[in-house]
């Protein structure tokens, strides 16, 4: 008996959004890992994967490994720049980087383990911390991970020296609403360039920062102090 219509195109959309995922888990991945991850014969990945890439969703690099396409990273955007928590968080960061010079970022929680950034503001020193947005991080044994557990010590931040990065100092405070963590503010530069003094006082200014976006989040609290 033939398998209905609706069961195999349903079929094929789970398919393609399992391999859309672990695209989208990594810079570039082969095609024989892709498939390897969604459970997909090779040759049923590489249609899917086709499929995607003539609609935009996917692009392959000069060494034939699969990233995000244009137009994922327009629709991701796109969704991300209207949810509530970045559009708030974005005097945030900016204020950050006009007190410090340092790249300032936003994230939250993602699957297995991870952090997603989902907002950014670049700092301004000719040498600084770059990412892009959607770029998931692992959290086991970090201070992000620590932040998005929310366990913070009294000072309302963590912060740690070249951890995830070689010569990368971050900074992190936890950013929450009724019931939950909502994410987290960091803070990340370059560790020549933070001593202890420069992390305590960056700290203390990404902790308020977090403390007033929870409150604008409907967590109770003090209006932010002006930190110089």
């Amino acid at each position: 008996m033939a398998e209905p219509a609706s069961s195999s195109s349903t079929r094929t959309v789970d398919r393609a959004l399992a391999l859309l995922a672990e695209v989208c888990a990594e810079e570039s991945i082969s095609l024989a890992e892709c498939a390897r991850r969604a459970g997909l014969p090779p040759s049923t990945a590489l249609r899917l994967l086709r499929t995607l890439e003539s609609s935009g969703f996917v692009a392959r690099d000069a060494g034939g490994g699969f990233g995000a396409g244009a137009r994922l990273i327009q629709l991701g955007a796109s969704a991300l720049g209207k949810q509530t928590l970045v559009r708030l968080a974005e005097p945030a960061l900016l204020r950050i980087v006009a007190a410090t010079g340092e790249s300032a970022y936003l994230s939250i929680p993602g699957p297995n383990g991870t952090a997603i950034y989902i907002a950014m503001s670049e700092g301004t020193h000719a040498v600084r911390h770059t990412s892009w947005i959607g770029r998931a991080v692992p959290v086991a044994d970090l201070a992000i991970g620590r932040a998005l557990a929310g366990q913070v010590p009294a000072a309302g931040y963590l912060a740690e020296r070249d951890r995830l990065e070689p010569d990368v100092t971050a900074i992190v405070a936890p950013v929450r609403h009724p019931g939950a963590l909502a994410g987290a503010l960091s803070l990340l530069g370059p560790t020549y360039r933070i001593d202890d003094a420069t992390m305590e006082r960056y700290g203390h200014l990404v902790a308020l920062e977090a403390q007033d976006l929870s409150r604008q989040l409907g967590m109770p609290g003090r209006i932010k102090e002006t930190v110089g």
